[in-house]
């Protein structure tokens, strides 16, 4: 009988956490939809177009 209360209140328990974590989630997927992100800066001058670290490689066609 004792086993079969631990493994109900376990069950219960898991379920009210992933309710709770569903919760968080859609909080927090409200939050970042709400959150307006600026434009990118500006390349500062002198930098050259491609910076990415391929270009730095002089082998990269290998």
């Amino acid at each position: 009988m004792e086993t079969v209360i631990l493994s109900a209140v376990i069950i219960l328990m898991i379920g009210i956490g992933m309710f709770w974590i569903h919760l968080l989630n859609a909080q927090h997927d409200a939050r970042i939809e709400a959150y307006r992100f600026s434009a990118p800066l500006p390349r500062p001058p002198g930098l050259p177009d491609d910076t990415g670290r391929r270009a730095h490689h002089t082998d990269a066609d290998r």
